[in-house]
């Protein structure tokens, strides 16, 4: 077995893709790895690209290139997941790249060490599609700590982020049948890096390395590719409170209703009901009903065995 497999997904990442390529192949470790390139039937040159590493690395690459178009990362990161072999997982999209060549050295052998920890997240740096550091503080602000990171942290409304999925470097979990998984592409189609990290942090803690390591390139604009560019001509808002709800009712199932859910799922109806008053649509009632019903007819008068 393989001691770690790199998860690598793309689409229309040509412009990219190389950058990332040459940050995987130029990593110094002491230990064998695998890619596993994820392709969703890119329509520029991303797969041509991505052979030419191949046959140049066969030892390492397995593409798994899709013939039709699945349109939902989450689906790809997870099938690629799924069949990976490593003993440890990283995480890599097309238009992200590594910036540190022991980058993954340094992660395995920490986990090596430290048994009690689940995952290894680092600093990274935020560029523009032209490769120019990016000014955003925002973005900047939700990364911004070192050390140790737990449950108890990343459950509290508007928490630091355990990481971005360019510095994720993990246990290979997916095959120990603990949780149900699935729920990383049920829940969403493009939003996956929270879920992950909730996996995560509920069977471990996160260590985090002050040194930045990858770069994310971090792109906002009509007419995008990028999910932050999505975002613009998407109902961000009711997807992020639905995605949450679906979070809480899995968080339910998996782990049991705790006090501490049953307040969140409190403040996520208040949400959903807000974003209802704000905006009546049918999606957003849809999504206002469903926190009703979850919250009073199941979690509050409902039979629920509470932890």
């Amino acid at each position: 077995m393989v001691k770690l497999s790199i998860v690598f997904i793309t689409y229309n990442h040509g412009k990219y893709v190389k950058e990332a390529l040459e940050g995987i192949v130029s990593q110094k470790t002491d230990f064998d790895y695998e890619v596993l390139c994820c392709d969703d039937c890119s329509t520029d040159d991303t797969q041509k690209i991505i052979k030419e590493y191949a046959d140049k690395y066969p030892d390492k690459f397995r593409l798994m290139f899709r013939e039709k178009n699945v349109g939902r990362p989450t689906q790809n990161v997870y099938d690629t997941a799924m069949a990976a072999q490593g003993e440890y997982l990283a995480f890599l999209e097309g238009d992200d790249y590594w910036t540190d060549d022991e980058k993954l050295q340094k992660q395995v052998d920490f986990l090596d060490t430290h048994k009690d920890y689940m995952g290894t997240t680092h600093s990274f740096s935020i560029i523009d599609e032209n490769g120019r550091p990016a000014k955003n503080e925002r973005i900047r602000s939700l990364y911004d700590w070192h050390g140790d990171y737990t449950w108890n942290v990343w459950r509290i409304p508007g928490a630091k982020w355990p990481g971005q999925t360019a510095t994720n470097v993990c246990r290979n979990f997916f095959h120990n049948g603990k949780l149900d998984y699935t729920i990383l592409f049920r829940a969403h189609d493009f939003i996956d890096d929270g879920i992950i990290f909730t996996f995560i942090l509920l069977q471990g803690k996160i260590y985090r390395f002050r040194e930045s390591m990858a770069a994310h390139r971090y792109v906002e604009k009509y007419g995008g590719e990028s999910w932050n560019s999505l975002k613009l001509r998407r109902d961000y808002m009711t997807e992020e409170a639905q995605i949450k709800l679906e979070m809480m009712k899995w968080c339910e199932e998996n782990v049991g209703l705790t006090n501490f859910g049953l307040a969140r799922s409190r403040k996520e109806l208040k949400t959903a009901i807000s974003i209802f008053v704000k905006q009546p649509t049918a999606v957003t009632f849809r999504l206002c009903r469903q926190a009703i019903a979850y919250y009073f007819f199941h979690l509050k008068f409902g039979k629920v065995n509470r932890q």
